[in-house]
């Protein structure tokens, strides 16, 4: 193993298993204490914090405060391990927890402990509804320390956002902080610039003070789900575009008349495609088949050479990106679909013109690419905070890269009681038909067992079409998708209830607690059935994990196509159609081979966005380096 692939350190040793002895030494004088006596002791920790003491000795205090808090107020207190995940936390690690050992009630030690000094500490999570969700369940906990929790929302205006980052704790995403950042450095611009065009562009009103801006100076960040965070959105920069130019009605013009023109081509014979990169590239025949097009007069002045740029967007949009799938239409407009995550990227476009180039394949009104007022990657982004450490139930597998990109310790914490969740044998079927008639013959055996069953899917179209087949079969269920964010904690709650049936796409998979109804357990559990690999081995980890959590008994199976997206991905079309071939013979057998090879060619996937987010690493750091040397020569202006 290359030494840049290794964790740098463990973050939990004997030094951290004696602090949780201390920690324990004080739960009986804790529990003596009355509601306001222990308000008292998070009031004077605070005042010693704020005075200038170092943290590492408040920490036992703080820990078992917290921990008689959340005994107290939501009646769970945390368990040894829990203690020991947030020791390490504190000390700026990584920590994986196994899927449903709490980590939401983790996150609440770190937390309240760098809260103490004043500065404010967040907690950034993957999407809007885990961060109210969480703000909310651990409200109480501190309440009862006398510290104020706020929640940064996607629909929250400019004065909720401000009271929000003012609390002790605060609660949102990954994605919102990073969007108030730039929106604080836009607005610090502003005022050194006297540029009202970039106040009235954010806020809707002019003559903006430093008193509008966000965010206080970051002090501690606490990243959940932190593999998806860290790593997964890391190839996606957060970019607030400036207001469009004069050439609009040129620009839309173009999107429209390359998509026209994309639907006329035929692969091989005018354009190339290449499925692992996702990439068209215009033949011979194919560029005089677009010079032959009829243009409209407005684009008289472009260039046939942005036109076949243009045009092989186009047919990129055409061939990757399907409704349903990478994306769906909503109120008129293309709302992306977080392959990590299931859900809505809501406000998230593509980049290089590929968004435009999808609006104009559904009709929609194209909203044209402008400049980029202001950007920012995650990885520059959660280097700011002073005090950076975070958690997930599936971070092993990307230790290496993860300790190297944020040079943070990576530590596994133990369970608090002995997984036991059982991996049944393998299913080989000769495609997505054949692989759905089956499954729904497994659904229809748990079913009559009274049995709760979860089904993950990669998309929202494949989740309908078995909801489809299972209607048919007379099986009642529910379907969790991007269309059904509303009903997300009432699918979620029931999912676990005797003979449940869920479909779901990865919604159900980061974040979600199923919860065993009565007499569940004694019926063998959750069953959770992985309709196909995704992208990453750590989604299909997150959706293994919603059975077995915290002792209970549970099962799994993993489906194989020969058709699987996965396979095509990894290996590409031609040398997939081989493979699938090759191990025709296992189909309906439980042939560990050939789970092995759709591993590899998952691996091969995996292997392609680490070199994605390392390109993208490199790009960002010389586009910085570059902008500094620009602002050291006297002989350029600020333009370039």
């Amino acid at each position: 193993m290359f030494d840049w692939l290794r964790p740098k350190r463990s973050a939990i040793t004997r030094s951290t298993w004696r602090f949780v002895e201390r920690v324990d030494d004080l739960a009986a004088e804790m529990e003596s204490l009355s509601d306001a006596a222990l308000r008292r002791q998070a009031r004077s920790l605070s005042y010693r914090a704020k005075a200038g003491e170092p943290l590492d000795g408040l920490l036992v205090e703080s820990f078992a405060a917290t921990r008689e808090a959340g005994r107290r107020t939501i009646g769970m207190r945390h368990y040894d391990v829990q203690v020991l995940a947030g020791t390490a936390l504190v000390d700026g690690a990584i920590v994986e927890m196994q899927t449903g050992e709490g980590k939401t009630l983790v996150a609440t030690l770190p937390l309240a402990a760098y809260a103490l000094a004043g500065k404010g500490a967040h907690l950034a999570t993957v999407n809007d509804y885990l961060a109210k969700r969480d703000a909310e369940w651990m409200g109480p906990i501190y309440g009862a320390l006398g510290m104020s929790v706020g929640i940064v929302q996607s629909e929250m205006d400019f004065d909720e956002r401000r009271r929000a980052y003012a609390c002790d704790v605060t609660y949102g995403t990954a994605k919102e902080f990073g969007f108030d950042f730039l929106k604080d450095r836009l607005m610090n611009r502003e005022i050194a610039e006297g540029r009202a065009d970039l106040g009235a562009m954010l806020t809707g009103r002019a003559g903006s003070t430093t008193s509008q801006l966000l965010q206080r100076p970051y002090w501690f960040a606490l990243v959940d789900e932190a593999d998806n965070v860290l790593i997964d959105e890391a190839r996606t920069p957060l970019i607030i575009a400036s207001p469009p130019g004069e050439a609009q009605a040129v620009q839309e013009a173009v999107f429209r008349f390359a998509a026209a023109a994309a639907a006329t081509l035929e692969p091989d014979e005018d354009f190339e495609v290449d499925v692992q990169k996702q990439t068209c590239e215009l033949l011979g025949r194919g560029r005089s088949r677009v010079r032959a097009c009829e243009r409209p007069a407005i684009l008289d002045g472009v260039s046939l050479l942005e036109l076949y740029d243009a045009v092989e967007r186009a047919l990129r949009a055409r061939r990757f990106f399907t409704r349903d799938r990478q994306y769906v239409v909503r109120d008129g407009k293309i709302v992306i679909i977080d392959e990590f995550t299931g859900r809505a990227a809501e406000g998230r476009t593509w980049r290089d013109g590929l968004h435009q180039a999808v609006e104009a394949q559904e009709g929609i009104e194209a909203t044209v690419p402008s400049g980029h007022a202001a950007r920012i990657t995650i990885q520059d982004l959660f280097a700011r905070w002073p005090h950076l450490a975070g958690m997930t139930g599936t971070i092993a597998t990307s230790a290496g890269e993860i300790s190297r990109t944020y040079d943070v310790a990576v530590a596994t914490v133990p369970t608090h009681r002995p997984a036991i969740r059982e991996r049944l044998p393998p299913v080989i079927c000769a495609d997505l038909a054949d692989k759905f008639r089956r499954i729904v013959a497994e659904v229809q055996e748990m079913h009559a067992l009274g049995r709760p069953v979860l089904i993950g899917t990669r998309s929202i179209d494949k989740s309908e079409m078995l909801s489809r087949m299972l209607t048919e079969a007379g099986l009642p269920h529910t379907v969790l998708n991007a269309r059904q964010i509303e009903r997300e904690a009432e699918i979620v709650a029931e999912a676990g209830r005797r003979g449940q049936i869920t479909v779901s796409t990865n919604m159900a998979g980061r974040g979600t607690d199923i919860k065993l109804g009565e007499g569940v357990a004694d019926l063998g559990g959750l069953h959770v059935i992985c309709t196909e690999l995704h992208d990453s081995a750590r989604i299909d980890r997150q959706l293994i994990g919603r059975c077995g959590r915290q002792g209970d008994p549970g099962t799994w199976r993993q489906y194989v196509g020969l058709d699987d997206d996965i396979l095509v991905s990894g290996f590409g079309p031609k040398r997939a159609a081989a493979i699938a071939k090759r191990l025709a013979g296992f189909v309906g057998t439980a042939s560990e081979r050939a789970l092995r090879v759709s591993k590899r060619a998952q691996r091969r996937v995996e292997a392609r966005h680490v070199r994605q987010r390392r390109l993208l690493e490199y790009v960002e750091r010389q586009r910085a380096e570059a902008h500094i040397q620009m602002s050291q020569d006297p002989y350029l202006d600020a333009a370039g």
